[in-house]
């Protein structure tokens, strides 16, 4: 049985689906009051396989209880581990609840001997990784700046440095997942990519709202976006895997996905979408992240299969029966 921290979030939710596709049994922790979404665990015997416990990671006693009930056998951490939403506590007092919830994750494996856990990170601890230094798509062995930008990568990189570090006395493989997804439940007002506002508006026959994010957005603007399902069997394949030969893996989709790219596919949908981008791309815009997924594929033999159409499709239809994310 899988446990899966923020199991019923963006990532969390498709990520326990595709391991109830796999077979496997998994419990849910989430902080917040648990309702599970809309087709999760359809099936008879996947409901059989799926429990759900309410508790906050930052609460270690709570969150070791729920090992004493359930045999745990993995451990995927998709909650934040990040002081979030910035402000919303001292600094040093938000910090030290980040750190101490990842710490916590890692303790409850030493207690249940849990011989895996995978821990969410993100694409943007490559940020500041430019052509000079790396050209071409990126592997995870690249030399990492010691600057973040934002929260979200610097609280990231802490985690793949203890992950790191504790794996050796632990003796468990702690695994990082650098994710980059989009799609059914993420973040409609996204602060760092266009996409979910373009296809919300579409949705909904408005036009996109652009203002959450930091800057403007043109139509070449792109990133390395791993559609969420995509994402989520990734993450499922690397927990289930009998063997891995390494701790750190890109989950993308090994191309540059751009807003253009995003726009035409929906037009092919919604002909009077309001999707139209000043052409080109962002005036001081970096370098464009795009990730090798050479090791996913070798050890895993994941192949993304939403293509920028068939994710599209899926979202769209997604959002008009209903969901607000």
């Amino acid at each position: 049985m899988i446990l899966i921290t923020g199991g019923l979030g963006f990532v969390g939710t498709h990520t326990t689906q595709a391991l109830l596709d796999l077979g496997e049994s998994c419990v849910l922790v989430q902080r917040r009051e648990l309702v599970l979404p809309d087709g999760l665990a359809g099936p008879p015997g996947q409901r059989q396989r799926l429990v759900t416990e309410q508790a906050d990671v930052g609460d270690l006693a709570a969150l070791l209880d729920i090992g004493r009930r359930y045999p745990v056998t993995g451990i995927v951490h998709l909650a934040g581990s990040v002081p979030w939403p910035p402000g919303a506590q001292p600094p040093v007092t938000g910090a030290r609840a980040a750190i101490g919830s990842l710490l916590n994750v890692l303790q409850a494996a030493c207690d249940w001997q849990v011989p895996r856990v995978g821990l969410a990170s993100t694409i943007g601890i490559y940020a500041g990784v430019g052509p000079d230094t790396a050209p071409g798509p990126l592997r995870e062995d690249v030399p990492l700046p010691m600057l973040a930008g934002h929260v979200i990568p610097a609280f990231k990189k802490i985690g793949e440095l203890l992950g790191g570090y504790l794996a050796g006395p632990t003796g468990i493989e702690i695994v990082n997942y650098r994710i980059s997804p989009w799609g059914p439940g993420g973040n409609p007002m996204s602060p760092f990519t266009a996409m979910p506002q373009l296809v919300h508006a579409a949705a909904r026959g408005t036009a996109p709202d652009f203002s959450a994010l930091r800057s403007p957005p043109y139509a070449g603007d792109g990133l390395d976006m791993c559609y969420v399902k995509d994402c989520a069997r990734a993450i499922a394949l690397l927990q289930l895997a009998p063997r891995l030969n390494h701790r750190t893996y890109n989950i993308a989709a090994g191309t540059v996905l751009t807003n253009a790219e995003v726009a035409a596919a929906i037009r092919a949908l919604v002909p009077d979408a309001r999707v139209e981008l000043p052409g080109g791309r962002a005036p001081g815009s970096g370098p464009q992240l795009c990730l090798d997924i050479t090791r996913l594929r070798q050890d895993t033999g994941y192949q993304p299969a939403y293509d920028t159409d068939r994710a599209v499709a899926d979202y769209l239809a997604w959002l008009r029966v209903g969901h607000d994310r």
